[in-house]
């Protein structure tokens, strides 16, 4: 090899050693550093079987509060008819609202020292709300789909917050009231007045009439 080119083999290994420390280290794995039902216990004045109780809970809303943010924009997407606009914009509303609940609840899971499920995988195993079809479904049906997803998450809420409160559990307890439960019974009220079937542009007549006559 000629002198030139040794000195140019000498530079680009020089190179390469000033920039070693600042290239990426990939294809990393480990083992865990905390195993998923395990309680890595801080100080905030709990228990450890208190902070395992209501972590295992709000793991299970989790899941489910993350399945029925995922059908709202499986419905904002594939929502069809001559309320598209109004609804469209509606599932999307409330699917921004359920996302700030689901980061809540995770971050409530972690401070208690659990683990946040966080993989769809591991959603789809664990939540009760009904799996929808892939296809597109007529309105009513999105509707009832997500009214009742609602009324399933908002029994577990209250039964899981009165437990917490029994626990005195009471950060877990006010996330559940102030914030599970008056979330998804707005959401409740705006989409089930979608279903009360009443004429959109003319009175009925007939049933005004009976109405009044009585």
């Amino acid at each position: 090899m000629s002198p030139k080119n040794n000195k140019r083999t000498e530079t680009y290994n020089q190179l390469e050693a000033g920039t070693k420390r600042a290239k990426p280290v990939q294809h990393q794995r480990g083992t865990e550093i905390q195993p998923y039902g395990k309680i890595a216990k801080l100080p905030i004045a709990l228990d450890e079987k208190t902070c395992a109780a209501s972590a295992e809970n709000l793991n299970q809303l989790l899941a489910d509060t993350m399945t029925l943010r995922d059908m709202y924009k499986k419905h904002h997407w594939q929502v069809a008819g001559h309320t598209f606009y109004q609804l469209h914009l509606l599932f999307d509303k409330h699917h921004g609202e359920q996302d700030e609940l689901v980061d809540e609840i995770a971050e409530r899971i972690q401070l208690l020292g659990g683990i946040s499920l966080a993989m769809a995988a591991d959603i789809a195993e664990t939540t009760i709300i009904e799996r929808p079809p892939r296809g597109r479904e007529e309105v009513p049906v999105q509707i009832s789909r997500l009214l009742e997803a609602h009324e399933l998450i908002l029994k577990e809420a209250r039964t899981m917050a009165k437990q917490a409160d029994e626990a005195g559990d009471d950060g877990t307890n006010d996330l559940l009231v102030s914030d599970v439960i008056r979330t998804n019974e707005l959401q409740v009220w705006f989409l089930a007045e979608h279903l009360v079937d009443v004429p959109v542009v003319r009175a009925d007549q007939g049933k005004a009439a009976a109405t009044t006559g009585d």
